[in-house]
């Protein structure tokens, strides 16, 4: 493991001042990135960078399973950069894996080993999140102008394009091609032909054509491109003398030339090519050929942000009250008419509750009360398709939405808890859903059913007085004050019912009115 910045100083040092060290780390399909950096007058001091090509993509077998060999391989380089990061306090540091992670069938069992290695959780994003999320690194490198901007970023199983003006990305797209799977196809053996050249740019050309009209009719003022592949292309077209600060279509096409001139990719002594990215440099070369022809790009400008920059603006705008999820949420609610006073009402008292039992039940995870807060704003958005069965509904839409920021984990605990907010809950998706911690879901989903039962009439004059919470590790009692439950037969009615619900989970459920006996009921 090298570090491939100049200005890379020692390993921070997590005591100091740690609220201000923050750190990002791509797990890609080709490299592996991590960036630790400091927040200091408005702007982003870099510490440390450090790189290894694990080629996670290459270890994908014809069944989308990480090999062994590759799995080992990518964990030691995660205790090594684990070194570096684990110190710091959580929810300054941010892990996520991109597309291979998303295709392999075994990559859950790797995120949660990923995981223990770095001492931070590790989240696999959506292609849309990475887009996102590579547009934001990219903006912040660049002049704050008016500019419509056309973002490309090569990686090594997928390729995204963005449209954007200065933070805000207009048009995202993520495809289904990168330069360790081009290469691998249409490069067999690190042979490079004219004729394999050709149709790798024509097989990315299929890829792209769906998008060429959409972006052709937006237009744009200025096109970067980001990231390892397009970086090494415009290293070896300046170590060429073909173009010094930019990658015009003529030196792409000299460069085409070139390297099947050399005809093998373990020949390619190339100015400026790493000899590590040799293997899959044919590949991206095609690809980014492709994209020039069939947008019509006559030169790019590449930038030094992307993915794990955009990471670390994400995290800031989190620590800072300008969390993109909040937004998403908001913007949800909205676009499927929600009600918000009922969903408000809802979230205040589910969130009282989670508050008393918290200690009790090992709820203490600072995610927990965002994620209640976010289902309980989002319970009834399935309402808006149809009554009949709108808490499947919502579900559907929460797990297969583009949310920007939520990784594909946030969606999947959303989209269960709002399944799970009303009838009879399904045990077999709950235990078949891989969480690290079903539990915790389990208990937020009860405790959103409660607030939801509790505001049922949808009338805040009738909202429940709850004079006590009281909860230990394996109940929850409920005290209403002064005869409430015994003049509101439907609430008692439908607690009673809530316990028969839950009488599979290993919680006892009772509720009371504070001056009469105790009505009980059982789970498990």
């Amino acid at each position: 493991m090298t570090s491939s910045d100049p200005e890379s100083a020692a390993p921070p040092d997590p005591e100091a001042d740690p609220g201000e060290t923050i750190a990002a780390l791509d797990l890609g399909s080709n490299s592996f990135h991590m960036i630790v950096a400091r927040f200091a007058g408005n702007r982003l001091m870099v510490l440390d960078r450090l790189k290894d090509m694990v080629r996670l993509a290459a270890g994908l077998d014809a069944s989308n399973r990480l090999s062994p060999q590759v799995v080992e391989r990518a964990l030691a380089s995660l205790e090594r950069m684990g070194q570096r990061i684990r110190g710091l306090p959580e929810g300054s540091v941010r892990v996520v894996g991109t597309n291979t992670l998303r295709k392999a069938r075994n990559g859950l069992a790797f995120v949660e080993r990923a995981s223990a290695a770095l001492g931070h959780e590790v989240e696999i994003i959506s292609g849309r999140e990475e887009a996102r999320l590579i547009y934001l690194g990219v903006s912040h490198s660049l002049e704050d102008n008016q500019d419509r901007r056309l973002v490309v970023d090569i990686g090594g199983g997928s390729t995204e394009v963005i449209l954007g003006r200065q933070f805000q990305p207009e048009t995202m797209d993520s495809l289904y091609m990168g330069c360790v799977g081009m290469s691998a196809e249409f490069f067999a053996n690190g042979r490079i032909t004219a004729a394999a050249m050709k149709a790798a740019e024509l097989a990315a050309r299929q890829e792209l054509e769906p998008i060429v009209a959409r972006y052709r009719s937006h237009g744009w003022d200025s096109s970067i491109g980001a990231s390892g592949t397009i970086l090494a292309i415009q290293d070896v077209v300046a170590a060429q003398g073909w173009g010094s600060e930019s990658i015009t279509a003529d030196a792409l096409k000299r460069l085409q030339a070139q390297l099947v001139e050399v005809g093998q990719a373990d020949r390619l002594a190339l100015p400026g090519l790493p000899s590590q990215r040799a293997p899959v440099f044919p590949g991206g070369v095609a690809i980014l050929a492709a994209i020039f022809r069939s947008l019509g790009i006559k030169q790019m400008n590449t930038s030094s942000g992307a993915l794990r920059e955009g990471l670390l603006w994400d995290l800031l705008g989190r620590q800072h009250q300008s969390d993109i999820r909040e937004q998403t949420v908001a913007d949800l609610s909205a676009r499927y008419h929600v009600d918000l006073e009922q969903a408000l009402a809802v979230r205040s008292t589910a969130l009282r509750l989670l508050t008393a039992v918290a200690p009790a039940w090992q709820l203490t995870e600072p995610d927990l009360p965002q994620l209640l807060r976010w289902a309980a704003q989002l319970h009834e958005i399935g309402m808006d398709i149809a009554y009949s069965q709108y808490h499947k509904h919502g579900s559907y839409l929460l797990q297969n939405l583009d949310m920007p920021g939520f990784s594909r984990t946030e969606q999947q605990k959303l989209a269960l808890l709002v399944r799970c907010h009303r009838r009879k809950p399904p045990r077999s998706v709950l235990a078949a859903a891989p969480l690290e911690k079903p539990e915790e879901l389990v208990r937020l989903a009860l405790l959103l059913r409660c607030a939801v039962v509790m505001h049922r009439a949808r009338r805040q004059a009738d909202v429940p007085p709850l004079t006590a919470i009281r909860a230990d590790a394996t109940s929850l009692h409920l005290e209403f004050s002064q005869h409430w439950l015994r003049q509101h037969p439907l609430t008692r009615l439908d607690l009673a019912e809530e316990a028969r619900y839950w009488s599979d989970f290993d919680v006892k459920l009772d509720f009371a009115d504070s001056e009469t006996a105790r009505g009980t009921a059982a789970l498990g």
